[in-house]
């Protein structure tokens, strides 16, 4: 049995709050450059361009990529064989966050009644999704969801007659209805089966994928490629100004689900595709 005192995990959540807000992941600054080569829209490209240069800016300066930094998602896997110690685990997480957004001057967006509408100042609470794997190991990722992508984030129990061509209707649907206010180019997570709760925990696990990494069953991976193509030749292009380049990345997980139902989500993410993994 491993020990994991519960200030390691307050320490290291915090710190991934700040680099999360303030680095974007490698693939998506790839992503904008690829696209920005073979985008034939001239503003188009000069936002794709600009946006390499946001994030060269918010790395060389310390500061945030994006003035919203997000409700803070937080994926735990955490071994089996690891104790926690020194306090609890679930307010060591909040604790962080709170660190997070404090010492890293982050703006805090979150209200702790969503009708009372009175902001917690602190930015918690945070949404925690924890598993419990194999080893002695704990592994921790970040996921700042930004409120204007989230919004237009949806989900429908489709007719299991409608199969594929009405998962790909929904999804078309789905970013068609977004259009420029997710702030494009997307990374676009699509769970389908499962339950309610379980197909959106799909979807929006989707967009933890690097951009450019397929889902490995290959009837799967085609689809995420026809839906790209699909969303790409909507027009609605970077920021909303017309061009192909919509979305960077389409990712596609599944699961079992009744016999009855098909479930389809959209977990929509901004061109601010912002996560940090670390493990303890």
């Amino acid at each position: 049995m491993r020990e994991v005192h519960s200030d390691e995990i307050v320490e290291a959540v915090a710190k991934l709050c700040i680099d999360a807000c303030h680095e974007l992941p490698d693939s998506v600054v790839d992503g904008f450059r690829r696209a920005a080569e073979k985008e034939i829209s001239p503003l188009g490209k000069a936002v794709l361009l600009k946006l390499v240069d946001n994030d060269r800016i918010a790395r060389e300066k310390n500061v945030s990529y994006c003035h919203d930094t997000g409700l803070t998602i937080v994926y735990a896997e955490v071994g089996q064989d690891v104790h926690i110690t020194g306090g609890d685990y679930g307010q060591a997480i909040q604790a962080g966050v709170r660190k997070g957004y404090a010492d890293g001057f982050l703006r805090k967006s979150v209200v702790s009644d969503p009708l009372l509408r009175v902001n917690s100042n602190d930015n918690t609470p945070a949404v925690v999704h924890t598993d419990i794997v194999p080893g002695s190991k704990l592994r921790l990722t970040v996921l700042p969801k930004g409120g204007g992508s989230e919004n237009w984030s949806t989900m429908k129990f489709l007719l299991p007659g409608e199969g594929v061509d009405g998962v790909k209707r929904f999804v078309l649907d789905a970013i068609r209805a977004a259009g420029g206010s997710a702030c494009p180019p997307l990374t676009v997570g699509v769970g389908i089966g499962g339950s309610f709760d379980k197909v959106t925990d799909i979807a929006k696990r989707a967009i933890l994928r690097d951009i450019g990494t397929h889902h490995p069953d290959p009837h799967i991976a085609q689809l995420e490629d026809e839906l790209l193509e699909a969303i790409n030749k909507t027009g609605i292009g970077p920021q909303g100004f017309g061009g192909m380049t919509t979305a960077l990345w389409v990712s596609v997980e599944t699961y079992g689900c009744h016999i009855t139902a098909l479930p389809v989500a959209v977990n929509i993410q901004c061109h601010a595709a912002r996560r940090k993994t670390v493990e303890i």
